[in-house]
Parts: C-alpha cells; structure tokens; sequence
C-alpha cells in the first residue's frame, strides 16, 4: 500500500519547465511571466486528488469532511503563492535578469508557458494523462525526431535526477511527519516505512521519466522543432542554469512543507480513528 502510496505523491509533484537569471527588484515581475500563480493553482488541485487517495488508502472512514478542510488548509493557493515566492525571489537575490525578462517576455516565451500550465491541468484528467503516456511511450519506441529533442531537452536540464531528488525528499518528509506524529499501522515499523521510501529510487525515477516525457510532448506538441531547440539553448546559458536551480529549490521547499504537513495531518487521523 505504501509503495502505492509514495508514488502517487511523486505523481502529484510533477515538473515544471523554465530557464533565466534575475534583480531582487524585478523578480516578482520574472514569477509572474514564468506562470508560477497559475501552476501552484494546478498543484492545489494535484494535491487535493493526492489527498483523496491517502483518505482512501490509510482511513478506515475513507474521505470525510474534516479531512477535506484538512487539505483545503494545506493546500491554500494564497499560502502557496507566498511561499513559492519568497523561495523564488531569495534564490535569484542579486542576479541579473534582463535575459530571463525578454525570453519570458517574447511570443515564445509566453506561449510556452502557457501551454505547460494547460498541459499540467489538462493531464489531472486520468483520460488524458493515460493517453498521454501511452503517446509518449509510442514515440519511443519509435525514437521519432521529436521525441529526440524532448528527450535531449530532459537531459540538458538533468530534469529526471532532480525530480527524482525531490520525491525522495518529499516522500521521507510525509513518512517522518507521520510516524513522528506516533501513527502505528499494524505489522508495519517505523524503520521499514522510512527503508520503504529510500527503496523507491528505481520506481520513482521510472514514473518520472514517464511523467516529464508525457507532459513535455504534450504541452510543447504545438512548437516548431527549432522553437525547442531554442528553448533548449536559453536553458543552457549560464542565465538559465541559475533560473533553473531557483525553480527546483522553491518547488522542493513548498512539496516538502506540503508533504510534512500532509504527514502530521495524516497521523492525526489514524491515531484518532484507532482510538
């Protein structure tokens, strides 16, 4: 149940693209035309669902109202957009941002966005999500030109890795909280929960790898190759790399709060129902 359990949260986690440098002054302006608001209105709803499941596998009473106002508080947009940005405008505290601005400022830079935001809500519908997956796994098999410029893209950015990172982080965060809340489940130790999420590696890495691909072929699906490409090389300037860094450092900060809170609030109810 557990191993089912880790992995739908990595699932909720998900990636997000985006590359560049910024001031301090003008960093607020880079959050809002990378589309960080809106993601972290997507990543509500990922956490809500993620939520549902953990009501469905660790309660006996399964989803009930008390729990629902439990993750309307974890997952309050206000709070997140709070905090991923000051987590995003302390990483780029003193950097230039003047090329970060024009790229995110330009036609390409803000269809790009906007097709990630419509990809990542679109794939909350296990219709699309499935289907999308099963396209990804067709053009590798076929290791189309496509699928080659998402995948060079993927790798340029070490996006799996640091993905892979992140879950592992944010999974032992949601087991610690929940055992340090004193939950027991029966037949199951404190020590095997947490050797249980560091025996995930392989399975995590597979389902983000599976993931990215699936959303990266979806959401830039309407993008010329050379758009990629274009893209692809932005993030490899030492502008992006920096942006890059600052992206992965605030989403990690905001799942692991997340899957810490998640894990006491969890812990919560089951010693309250085995009471």
């Amino acid at each position: 149940m557990f191993r089912r359990l880790l992995l739908s949260l990595v699932a909720a986690l998900g990636f997000t693209g985006g590359a560049g440098l910024a001031q301090t002054s003008d960093a607020d302006a880079l959050f809002e035309l990378v589309g960080l608001p809106q993601i972290v209105a997507v990543m509500r709803d990922e956490g809500l669902d993620y939520g549902e499941t953990i009501a469905r596998d660790m309660f006996r009473a399964g989803m009930t109202p008390r729990w629902a106002a439990q993750l309307d508080r974890i997952y309050d947009t206000d709070t997140m957009v709070a905090q991923m940005r000051a987590a995003f405008v302390a990483a780029l505290d003193g950097q230039d941002l003047t090329q970060a601005l024009d790229f995110y400022g330009s036609d390409l830079g803000r269809r790009i966005v906007t097709l990630e935001i419509a990809a990542r809500a679109s794939m909350l519908d296990p219709t699309m999500d499935a289907a999308s997956k099963e396209f990804a796994a067709e053009q590798a098999q076929a290791n189309t030109p496509r699928y080659r410029l998402i995948s060079d893209f993927i790798t340029a950015n070490d996006l799996i890795e640091a993905n892979v990172v992140g879950g592992l982080n944010s999974n032992f965060a949601f087991i610690d909280a929940l055992v340090s809340g004193g939950a027991t489940l029966p037949g199951v130790s404190a020590d095997s929960l947490l050797a249980d999420v560091w025996a995930q590696e392989d399975a995590i890495r597979a389902s983000t790898t599976e993931w990215i691909t699936a959303f990266l072929l979806l959401a830039y699906a309407p993008l010329e190759d050379a758009e990629i490409a274009e893209l692809t090389a932005f993030s490899q300037t030492p502008e992006g790399r920096i942006m890059t860094q600052a992206l992965f450092g605030a989403f990690d900060e905001i799942f692991v709060r997340m899957s810490r809170d998640l894990g006491s609030a969890a812990s919560g109810f089951i010693i309250s129902q085995d009471l």
